[in-house]
């Protein structure tokens, strides 16, 4: 037992993170194009201008995947760069970067996987309300419409929204990302009625305007829970703990059920609605049958978990971490569990095919004086990940993982600071160096995980 045979390995990146070109082929500005321009929004006062000049070097970039044998790559199209005002016009210039992305993927073997919404939220649509304004739902209907006629001839794989928890949350409630902006707590809600309302108009105009029969899914994120023992108390604890409200109103988004039970059940939980009540903008049934709008696949973003079990009383309980934990880079905690956890209660809960859209480390990489990249850290912690996922490909219909990130990039308010690639790249001279782990990886997908 083990990995299905067409599972699918790959690596995964977005627009902002990579391309560059910020000023070339008639793209016009989204939010994180204006936010990094001042003072102490992003480490170093970095900016995504150059980034990976992916936009120049994908030929290059695909040849670097298809040396290291990754079946697909998902990466997401910058809705300003199709859409300049976020509606309207079409940039055929943006249209034909990605077409020809496309057409490099699939000449070198490649399956292309399109995001359609990595956090690059044009500024145009910003300035009419953003979220807030609901009628960008069907704004992004029409984008996700001209996706659909112009790449859907050659894409049949797409997700709708990245980690809203992050794009909502992290934008507008705790100011780290662009905008930086703290609202209200009712603007948040409505803010996350909007995005979810926007994935389900984007499914029904993909399934509309598809030149082939498409699978379709969604790529949240969240911390995944994992019981302490193997006793069914403590895999109960984990598994409430994982769909349960969050105790925290101030980073209420950060949760699995508010933003995946209304997209697979057509209703938000119950106890959150009990919760939030105050909060909640009208929600109507119509909005409930577009957020719903039936999906294939379901993705999962997943970098750790915590660690639950049964406390007395009949509640789950968080097990405090050990001094010296182990930690990444960028001082998350390395929690293999959560990829066989999270995985299987998502899957028992939900029902869907499932892929591991995000889940990767940041290292202290560098260049040794052997001019090569040795991240025994990254290997470590891949070989760790993969085999807690193996069991879980064992319990459920597991359908792939994509490796964060394919390369060293924009890594959002932490600039240039933190390297999570599978390629290193030297933002002064864009050279690529394949580390370690990428030569690993190779051997993985070609063993299909016999190296584990």
């Amino acid at each position: 037992m083990g990995f299905a045979k067409d599972f699918v390995w790959g690596a995964a990146t977005s627009a902002y993170q990579v391309e560059g070109a910020v000023n070339e082929g008639g793209k016009g500005k989204h939010i994180w194009d204006i936010y990094v321009k001042e003072p102490g929004h992003a480490y170093g006062g970095h900016t995504g201008d150059m980034a990976c000049d992916h936009y120049h070097r994908f030929k290059e970039d695909v040849a670097l995947m298809k040396e290291m044998g990754l079946k697909a790559y998902r990466f997401s199209i910058d809705w300003s760069r199709v859409l300049p005002a976020g509606t309207g016009r079409v940039n055929e210039e943006g249209i034909k970067f990605y077409s020809d992305l496309v057409d490099c993927l699939i000449e070198s073997g490649i399956e292309p996987y399109v995001t359609l919404f990595h956090w690059e939220l044009p500024y145009e649509i910003y300035k009419r309300g953003g979220w807030l304004n609901p009628d960008i739902a069907e704004w992004f209907g029409e984008y996700a419409k001209i996706i659909a006629e112009r790449l859907s001839d050659r894409v049949s794989h797409y997700f709708t929204l990245n980690e809203p928890q992050c794009f909502i949350g992290l934008s507008y409630l705790t100011k780290e990302h662009a905008p930086g902006l703290k609202l209200p707590l009712n603007d948040t809600f409505l803010m996350s009625h909007n995005a979810l309302r926007a994935h389900g108009r984007a499914v029904q105009m993909l399934r509309e305007y598809g030149k082939q029969p498409l699978t379709i899914g969604y790529a949240p994120t969240a911390t995944m829970c994992y019981p302490e023992t193997d006793k069914s108390e403590d895999i109960e604890a984990a598994r409430q703990m994982l769909f349960s409200v969050p105790q925290d109103i101030n980073n209420w988004t950060w949760n699995v059920a508010w933003w995946s039970d209304p997209v697979i059940f057509g209703h938000y939980p119950e106890e959150f609605v009990k919760s939030y009540e105050s909060y909640l903008p009208e929600i109507t049934d119509e909005d409930m049958k577009i957020i719903s709008e039936p999906i294939d696949v379901y993705g999962q973003n997943i970098y750790n978990g915590k660690c639950v079990r049964m406390g007395e009383g009949g509640k789950p309980e968080i097990v405090e971490r050990y001094e010296g934990f182990p930690k990444t880079a960028i001082d998350w905690p390395v929690t293999p569990e959560c990829l066989h956890w999270g995985p299987r209660f998502l899957y028992e809960r939900y029902k869907k095919p499932i892929y591991i859209t995000e889940n990767g480390m940041s290292c202290h990489d560098m260049v040794s004086s052997d001019g090569k990249v040795h991240d025994p850290n990254r290997i470590d912690f891949m070989a760790g990940y993969i085999k807690e996922l193996r069991k879980a490909a064992e319990e459920v219909d597991l359908r792939g993982y994509f490796h964060w990130s394919l390369m060293d990039n924009f890594e959002w308010a932490k600039g240039y600071s933190e390297r999570f690639g599978l390629i290193y790249v030297n933002f002064k001279t864009q050279e690529r160096i394949m580390k370690d782990s990428a030569y690993w990886y190779a051997d993985m997908i070609k063993t299909n995980g016999g190296n584990l």
